[in-house]
């Protein structure tokens, strides 16, 4: 079974380059013979079913696999059942791995099933679309794009590894995320991506584990913030409510009226009387 935290820290530590993406739609019964892979690379399934055998090992390829060869690899498919295969295949370059990761996971094939996920299918059109964009932040663009997707579909695996309900766990790096994100805009949509969640399913365990929702938490912690600010000293409200994420005082001073009772200035007039 592969480690998905040494997969993670090989894309997190390694240098990769994507030399080439394809969409690819095979037609129904379609046989693929003695192939033999000369690149490293995943292929995303679509839609359809294949039964692909790599170097003697077999494997069921569905929506929402994720199947990935290196190179000198012999390889043999079959397009299942009556409807179109498609997938996007991806091939990448590592450079720049360290000894400890010699022999590592990218040097073998293996199957991910992190569940069909909009959000990677909606990451590799960007991904397609993007692959031939010339220049340094074109190519800057094209990494971003596969290491989201690798993200997306790791985060994937491991929650289905913890069954159907997401870990405590996750909940409380979604705690710490909006922590330490608290100044900058935050949505719901954006929150639950960065866990591989739907927005609804995010908002239903995230009030589970924690009494809120996620976007009252962000507002719940950006007021705990801003009246620690306010006891801290004479700081203008303007800078306190860009401070924890509000370019408008006087929509900060409503929402720190609805949490506490009391405006900005009055809640700080409260405090130096009681000096």
């Amino acid at each position: 079974m592969i480690d998905l935290n040494k997969l993670a820290e090989i894309f997190a530590s390694g240098s990769c380059d994507i030399e080439s993406v394809y969409r690819l739609v095979i037609q129904p019964k379609s046989i693929l013979r003695d192939f033999k892979t000369v690149k490293h690379g995943f292929l995303f399934i679509i839609r359809g079913e294949a039964r692909m055998c790599v170097n003697g090992t077999a494997y069921e390829l569905l929506p929402g696999s994720v199947f990935h060869a290196a190179p000198g690899m012999q390889l043999n498919s079959q397009v299942i059942g009556q409807s179109e295969f498609e997938y996007y295949s991806l091939f990448y370059r590592l450079d720049k791995i360290g000894d400890e990761n010699r022999g590592h996971e990218c040097d073998s094939h293996f199957k991910l099933e992190p569940g069909t996920n909009p959000r990677v299918i909606e990451l590799l059109i960007l991904l397609h679309q993007n692959a031939h964009t010339l220049g340094g932040i074109g190519k800057l663009r094209v990494k971003e794009l596969f290491l989201s997707i690798v993200y997306q579909v790791l985060v994937g695996c491991r929650y289905r590894e913890s069954g159907s309900f997401p870990s405590k766990r996750v909940i409380e790096e979604a705690i710490a995320y909006i922590n330490g994100h608290y100044m900058n805009p935050l949505t719901l949509d954006e929150l639950a991506n960065l866990h591989a969640m739907s927005p609804k399913r995010f908002s239903y365990f995230f009030h589970k584990y924690t009494g809120f929702r996620p976007i009252d938490y962000v507002i719940h912690y950006r007021m705990e913030r801003a009246s620690e600010l306010l006891k801290a000293g004479q700081f203008p409200i303007r800078d306190i409510a860009v401070s924890v994420g509000y370019a408008n005082p006087l929509y900060f001073s409503r929402v720190f009226k609805n949490k506490f009772g009391v405006s900005p200035s009055a809640y700080a007039h409260n405090l130096e009387h009681h000096k």
